[in-house]
């Protein structure tokens, strides 16, 4: 409440007129890149302040969110507060939400960790907790915005991303997964990175790869998209398509709801990787179990008074946000 309605409003200018002077200088506007945390205390309301501000500003612009989601020992205790009300925001404002869960990132960090060479593993124990775990989500950005940066055979802009994986305006919440994973300051053993193409696709649909914790194959999707970058041919992509698809669920009016990308241009120290963006119904859990935990709080009405303080809050804020994200999750939930 604080960082959307009082540093919002008291930085807004100085926020907007930044972020014009930036926008000048670029040749195409194509996306804003919006990351930020849920929790609270690192962004959840300056970030959804500044997402509303670019909807209104630069309507035509697409606005892609990066949203950490916080994990179940989580240090600030208002932290379902936080995420409720920020998710009414990234419903209305956003045109595309990649949900990351800190546990998944600390689980994935493990896994390279292990299959990290022995000598970079001891140097890479002098850098900070959190650099391995922003390194995942860095590596996602890079391999999004690669067919932007570099040549391929089949490159997708960031605009096919939207329309190809959004049926339907709320429902724009992406499942991310990557393969292979590794930091971007260690070396991977040659010995544990994919020996196949098929391993990475293989690998993509998997929950140790995910940004969240969910069962996307036990669950429907509306569409999938497959970014792929190095020395692969479209034949090994195509290949891989029919293995899935008989095995996954597809809404039935999208059965062929898949998006190609294909860059060139590997990522460092790489021979190819995959970043997948599933729309699936299985988002409805995450939905949900946030829903119990902001219940938990609420009708003890523990902490309210930290919100009714705030200039401009309204306790019909709460309402609000829990419908809006209620409607989410039914929406979800009907399309299994």
């Amino acid at each position: 409440a604080t960082g959307n309605l009082e540093y919002g409003l008291k930085y807004h200018e100085q926020i907007s007129e930044n972020i014009r002077k930036s926008a000048e200088l670029c040749d195409c506007l194509q996306c804003f890149f919006i990351l930020h945390s849920m929790g609270g205390g690192t962004g959840s309301g300056l970030g959804t302040h500044v997402t509303q501000m670019l909807a209104d500003e630069y309507p035509e612009v697409y606005r892609f969110v990066n949203a950490v989601f916080p994990s179940d020992d989580d240090d600030v205790i208002t932290s379902p507060y936080n995420s409720v009300l920020g998710l009414n925001k990234l419903t209305e404002f956003a045109d595309c939400v990649m949900p990351i869960e800190n546990n998944s990132l600390i689980r994935m960090v493990k896994t390279f960790n292990k299959y990290s060479d022995s000598k970079e593993s001891s140097n890479d124990k002098s850098r900070k907790p959190f650099d391995a775990m922003n390194d995942i989500v860095a590596n996602l950005l890079l391999n999004l915005t690669s067919s932007s940066r570099f040549e391929g055979t089949l490159n997708v802009d960031l605009n096919e991303i939207s329309m190809n994986l959004v049926p339907f305006p709320k429902l724009h919440y992406l499942i991310a997964a990557q393969s292979p994973l590794y930091s971007l300051e260690s070396k991977m053993n040659p010995l544990f990175q994919p020996r196949r193409i098929d391993q990475i696709f293989a690998d993509s649909f998997t929950k140790d790869f995910q940004m969240i914790d969910v069962e996307p194959k036990m669950h429907t999707y509306l569409a999938c998209a497959l970014l792929v970058r190095g020395n692969v041919e479209i034949s090994d992509i195509r290949r891989n398509i029919e293995r899935y698809r008989n095995n996954l669920k597809f809404v039935p009016w999208n059965k062929e709801g898949w998006k190609v990308g294909h860059c060139s241009v590997a990522p460092r120290g790489q021979r190819y990787s995959l970043l997948n963006l599933s729309n699936n119904t299985s988002i409805h859990n995450t939905f949900h179990e946030l829903l119990i935990k902001f219940n938990k709080l609420y009708k003890r009405k523990a902490h309210i008074h930290h919100y009714t303080q705030v200039d401009g809050f309204q306790n019909d804020l709460f309402k609000q946000s829990v419908a809006s994200l209620l409607d989410l999750e039914n929406e979800y939930h009907q399309l299994e």
